[in-house]
């Protein structure tokens, strides 16, 4: 058999990445235990809207089972200009948007754009579990930099300045954030940019959080001085309209050169997002705010309910997102390894959360729950996790 290419065998380092605890959950549910909760991924537990899977049910009926435009529609393309005009605070022309399989397709495609074979690209800490991944895939070497819980998770200027060397192309920044729920100041937001000009670097901003805010403002980091011609924005409906499952994202450029380069990237890929898929999204995005703003809602009620369940426990340090769908906690108090701290959990409460060093080092002694379960479950799983941790003992790992 002839030998696979470096790139696609390193795409993976071989580390779990957390997702362990989610299979070993999957298969005691297949083996019949009944009383798992899965707070693991973050995909809803609530169907998409009506009147969305009613456009996509239309278009199918309308015989709209053609190749989709690689580009995506214009009338989609607009909708979110328009949506993003407000969201984002610049100007956009829908030549720049592109449409994409999903916002982890656009994050590619971001890096592609960005990075040459070996270039590196800086990831903040804590970070999606795939951030890595996909800036390997994309031929980058991926350089992360840490950030305290003590400061809130905000990155510093200098730490950045001082990961940034003759090889470095891109900065790749998530805020509202994944798995903290930290919001980038308007000063951290600054000192990025402030780096990302005088070294002449890319910035891909993952901004897909930006409608669930419950504290604090979004500011995306295009809308700032000298930023819009060097910020690739991502985005997607998977977390603001509940269309994890649909592939419905897309990618922001600075201009239309760049997108013309990333149309070409998707020409040699998915050729484009089929189209009923993109008259749903058109459907959902030109519905207005209102099914953003129910989800967001749902999403802190949520938030509030498990934040005030889990402090109960005297041995959980909570860190009260700010924005998302996820809590995280802090036990480095009183573990050395979270991983097996939540496989604990799991054999004996049936409650699967994700290991903190899922995200980088600086969540390492952490675990992450998603806040994607009933409300009644979240708060059955939350009492189980803090009876669990009241009891822990260091001695029983």
């Amino acid at each position: 058999m002839p030998t696979l290419s470096p790139r696609i065998q390193t795409i993976v380092t071989g580390a779990d990445d957390g997702w362990g605890v989610q299979e070993r959950a999957r298969g005691m549910v297949a083996a019949g235990r009944g009383d798992v909760i899965m707070l693991t991924m973050g995909d809803h537990d609530f169907p998409t809207a009506r009147p969305i899977r009613d456009a996509c049910a239309a278009a199918l009926a309308e015989g709209k089972t053609g190749y989709g435009s690689i580009h995506g529609i214009a009338p989609l393309r607009e909708l979110i200009a328009e949506r993003g005009r407000a969201v984002h605070g610049i100007g956009i022309d829908p030549a720049t948007v592109v449409v994409s399989m999903g916002g982890q397709a656009a994050l590619f495609a971001a890096a592609c754009a960005a990075l040459g074979p070996g270039d590196e690209a800086i990831v903040i800490e804590p970070y999606y579990a795939t951030y890595a991944q996909t800036i390997r895939a994309a031929g980058g070497v991926p350089v992360t930099v840490r950030t305290s819980p003590d400061d809130g998770f905000q990155p510093r200027a200098e730490a950045l300045a001082a990961a940034i060397g003759p090889r470095t192309r891109m900065i790749l920044c998530n805020s509202p954030n994944n798995p903290s729920g930290t919001v980038y100041t308007r000063a951290t937001l600054e000192g990025i940019a402030a780096l990302c000009r005088e070294h002449d670097l890319w910035l891909v901003s993952d901004e897909v959080y930006h409608s669930q805010v419950y504290e604090a403002a979004h500011l995306s980091p295009a809308s700032l001085p000298g930023m819009r011609e060097r910020t690739l924005i991502v985005d997607s409906m998977s977390k603001s309209h509940a269309m994890t499952g649909w592939r419905a994202g897309w990618l922001i450029c600075p201009d239309g050169a760049v997108a013309e380069c990333v149309i070409d990237l998707f020409l040699t890929s998915a050729y484009g997002l089929a189209p009923f898929i993109q008259e749903a999204m058109r459907a959902g995005l030109a519905a207005g705010d209102g099914p953003e703003a129910g989800i967001a809602a749902r999403y802190r009620r949520r938030r509030d309910r498990a934040v005030s369940a889990l402090s109960r426990s005297p041995r959980l340090r909570i860190h009260p997102p700010e924005a998302a769908m996820y809590v995280l906690i802090d036990l480095r108090h009183m573990v050395r390894d979270a991983e097996r701290f939540a496989y604990a959990l799991l054999e004996e409460t049936g409650v699967a959360v994700m290991p903190g060093d899922s995200f980088g080092a600086s969540t390492a002694g952490h675990i992450r729950i998603s806040l994607t379960a009933s409300e009644d479950d979240l708060a059955e799983a939350c009492a189980r996790l803090a009876r669990f941790a009241d009891t822990w003992e260091e001695d029983g790992q």
